[in-house]
């Protein structure tokens, strides 16, 4: 049964199974960004985060593309007028997000980086372009997913413009130095198979099952994983990058003995011993 909790006028957002998938919606652009799909892409994360019947969300574009990058019209517009207009400073602006927690670090609260923040699991669903700031939004989804017709580049140094939004500190850390460099200098267009072998995306999957593959995997972590368990290890894994091995050691004790309190651990066992399916409820 779908849920379409609330209506946008450049997104698709329904709610089903557990999970909450966001569809960039202007096909006939490539799903290039604007200032509108910011806001509703950003409104649609916070329902998604706020819904406990929600326990993944998936990130995807309608038609060809997945994100073709900033739409043409606001670069134009900077370009002849020197500086931006309104509508780019909303795109192109570097205001923390709104959605911010106390406990999430500064970092992950950003204009762009603000997936991390988001205690449920987000998934790229790389169905075609991912360009510049197109590619941006899958860095900061905590899985990648991609498409043989999928197709990936940094864009800037092609467009006189520079590695945006914390791209030189991210792109690295997936790809290593010498793959970010790369790809960062030469601006080339690559696709689905090179960006998993340089580990920027987790799998590959046939343009014909794409979304029936992504959909499976997303279902595994809506019904049989641990909610709470998916949170806490998300805020883990990005704390530790800026965290010694003893800071992250120390966190982890602290975080293991909240977890052999929670509900969730006692039916992780429980389910485990009675071999049945579990019924996981996030505390």
């Amino acid at each position: 049964m779908e849920n379409t909790p609330v209506s946008y006028d450049q997104i698709v957002f329904e709610i089903s199974d557990r999970i909450a998938t966001i569809t960039l919606n202007r096909p006939d652009k490539l799903n290039a960004w604007t200032a509108q799909m910011d806001q509703d892409v950003r409104s649609a994360m916070a329902i998604a985060e706020a819904d406990h019947t929600v326990r993944v969300i998936v990130l995807t574009g309608a038609g060809r593309g997945f994100c073709a990058g900033a739409d043409m019209s606001l670069l134009q517009g900077i370009a002849f007028a020197g500086e931006p207009t309104t509508g780019a400073r909303s795109v192109l602006g570097h205001n923390a997000a709104e959605m911010g927690k106390a406990d999430v670090r500064p970092d992950f609260q950003r204009k762009y980086s603000y997936f991390p923040s988001l205690r449920k699991p987000v998934i790229a669903a790389v169905n075609g372009h991912a360009v510049g700031l197109g590619l941006i939004l899958t860095l900061y989804c905590d899985l990648r997913f991609a498409s043989t017709e999928a197709k990936f580049s940094t864009a800037f140094a092609k467009r006189g413009l520079i590695a945006e939004y914390g791209m030189a500190w991210m792109l690295p850390r997936l790809v290593g130095h010498a793959n970010a460099m790369d790809i960062l200098l030469s601006a080339r267009l690559f696709g689905a198979e090179e960006a998993a072998r340089m580990g920027l995306v987790n799998r590959v999957f046939p343009a014909e099952t794409f979304l029936t593959e992504v959909r499976a995997y997303a279902l595994e972590l809506a019904n049989s994983v641990s909610p709470r368990s998916m949170g806490v290890i998300k805020q883990q894994v990005y704390n530790a990058m800026f965290q010694t091995l003893e800071e992250a050691t120390m966190a982890s004790e602290e975080a293991m003995v909240s977890s052999l309190q929670s509900d969730d651990f006692k039916e992780g066992v429980a389910h485990f011993i009675e071999k049945r399916a579990p019924n996981f409820t996030g505390n």
